[in-house]
């Protein structure tokens, strides 16, 4: 299966790309991860279980960091292993300045399972694997406003009395 996509960020190319190439952040938007070791930084390993419907798929999977420049461009392999099923993908996004200090990531993969649950076409696996991905870059907006000092991370706490202030001079108010 081919996909393919672009996404916005309100973070600088730089801080995006600190997240994209960081494994440690990296891990925590992939669905399913129970275990992550970084072996260096252009390998590491994670054990994850893959949502499938009603039930999930236990794989180990090795990833490599082929080919990076920096701070446009990085290609990535991952080879899994788990029963009934071997997975090869291949990922690689482009990032761009955007407007207004933003930047814009052009994304591609490649993913191909084999095995039985591979078996079961394209048809079924799309609509999971369309959603697994929904599901990881919605993550990955979320981790880079992290990194880029967005919401709570600013300063402002929720329970802090500054955040439920009223602005005397902001928009509707006397």
């Amino acid at each position: 299966m081919k996909l393919e996509g672009t996404r916005s960020f309100a973070a600088s190319r730089g801080t995006v790309w600190e997240v994209l190439n960081s494994p440690r952040q990296m891990a925590e938007i992939m669905p399913g991860v129970e275990s992550f070791d970084v072996q260096d930084e252009r390998h590491w390993r994670a054990n994850v279980k893959i949502p499938l419907g009603l039930g999930g798929l236990r794989m180990a999977i090795a990833f490599e960091k082929l080919e990076q420049r920096q701070p446009e461009f990085a290609k990535l392999q991952a080879k899994g292993t788990g029963v009934g099923a071997l997975m090869n993908m291949e990922t690689a996004f482009q990032l761009a300045d955007g407007e207004g200090g933003g930047t814009e990531m052009r994304w591609e993969a490649d993913v191909r399972i084999a095995g039985p649950v591979g078996s079961m076409g394209q048809r079924v696996l799309q609509p999971i694997v369309n959603q697994q991905v929904e599901n990881v870059l919605t993550a990955l907006d979320r981790q880079v406003q992290r990194a880029a000092g967005g919401g709570a991370e600013a300063g402002v706490q929720p329970a802090s009395a500054e955040a439920y202030e009223p602005d005397a001079e902001g928009p509707g108010r006397p």
